[in-house]
């Protein structure tokens, strides 16, 4: 699934996020900041993608922007797959080019961004991702399905294998352990 394209897609994509954040259908979560958000950001999505109505996309981008803010979260629309889980307040900068696959979970100061001197040379991430706290991931750098990157890694190369553990300055490979055990899998991801 590339981006939301329908309400089918936004439901979908709504429902990812609920089961990988581990939330149950309840009114308290309605207080839950880090929910609302997504669920800010997964609407801003549908009504740009669709095309919606010009006054409901200017609430959305409203909405969206004073939770961005007062959160600290700089994240474009369409850059994370379904299934996106963030785990705390806190700065996360992440490029509008960089393309994540389905069930991230990302923690805070974390930067997903370009190299020096470059525009639209963004990461592109796999599935079931675990991006630790203070990552810093730049670039033109494909990473594969099921990685792990340690706290306060510094990718910026390709690791296009799957199923592995980078950490370190510069990241290098330091298991073959991928992020199973790390994440709740909110989206179910069809292989052919």
């Amino acid at each position: 699934m590339d981006k939301i394209s329908c309400k089918d897609d936004y439901r979908i994509y709504l429902e990812a996020d609920r089961i990988s954040l581990n939330k149950r259908r309840c009114i308290h979560h309605y207080f839950d900041e880090i929910w609302r958000f997504q669920k800010a950001l997964r609407r801003l999505e549908y009504l740009s993608n669709t095309h919606s109505g010009y006054f409901q996309l200017l609430l959305a981008k409203t909405i969206y922007r004073r939770m961005s803010v007062r959160l600290g979260f700089t994240i474009p629309v369409n850059c994370f797959g379904p299934g996106l889980s963030i785990a705390h307040y806190g700065t996360i900068v992440v490029n509008g080019a960089a393309r994540i696959g389905a069930n991230c979970r990302i923690h805070t100061c974390t930067n997903i961004g370009t190299g020096a001197g470059t525009s639209g040379e963004a990461p592109r991430i796999g599935n079931n991702c675990y991006i630790g706290p203070g990552a810093k991931i730049y670039g033109k750098i494909i990473l594969g399905d099921n990685v792990v990157i340690g706290a306060n890694s510094v990718v910026n190369q390709s690791f296009p294998m799957d199923d592995i553990t980078i950490a370190g300055n510069p990241a290098d490979i330091i298991s073959h352990k991928g992020s199973n055990s790390l994440l709740i899998h909110g989206y179910r991801i069809n292989k052919v």
